[in-house]
């Protein structure tokens, strides 16, 4: 019973931990545009080189 009483505020805390990196992620543009650059990849630019 007495590993309750650190088992339950130690996930609390992890919970908070990863809610914050979550929260950093999306307001810093994490997953903004994310397909971007699989449409670059599909983009045509075999254009012939000027040399």
């Amino acid at each position: 019973m007495d590993i309750l009483f650190l088992l339950i505020p130690l996930s609390l805390v992890l919970v908070a931990a990863i809610g914050i990196v979550l929260f950093w992620a999306v307001n810093t543009g994490q997953f903004e545009l994310s397909s971007r650059e699989a449409q670059h990849i599909l983009e045509d630019d075999d254009s012939p080189s000027g040399g």
